[in-house]
């Protein structure tokens, strides 16, 4: 399983702007696709983005659409995920999601979570 550390997490107000970083250490993501998952305090864990690193298509919760945006760079070992206008519903503790596929337009991930990074947006 690749390890991979997550971070950018923080607290903003309501309208603002945050951008996630998931970085795979020691060897690429070695994946299809990747995504991001959020799980909010007393929710279950919810797809939110996934990229394909074969051609790039991306997938989005319909809850973040038009609001984030989800890229990855393969020679930084990196993903990212920029959130802008933010919203209170949007605080949750955010998930980096590796070895995943994507298939008629739902995200195939392995069941493995790191510790994640924690995103509070404020009224």
């Amino acid at each position: 399983q690749v390890q991979v550390v997550e971070s950018g997490g923080g607290l903003v107000q309501a309208g603002g702007s945050l951008t996630l970083s998931c970085v795979a250490s020691g060897r690429s993501f070695n994946s299809e696709a990747t995504a991001w998952f959020r799980q909010a305090t007393g929710k279950d864990r919810e797809f939110v983005a996934s990229i394909s690193w074969s051609d790039g298509s991306t997938l989005y919760a319909d809850s973040v659409k038009g609001r984030f945006t989800i890229s990855g760079d393969n020679a930084k070992k990196a993903m990212y995920l920029q959130m802008n206008s933010l919203k209170p519903e949007d605080t949750a503790n955010y998930y980096c999601n590796t070895g995943g596929t994507m298939v008629a337009g739902i995200y195939y991930g392995m069941n493995y979570w790191d510790k994640g990074t924690l995103v509070t947006v404020s009224s």
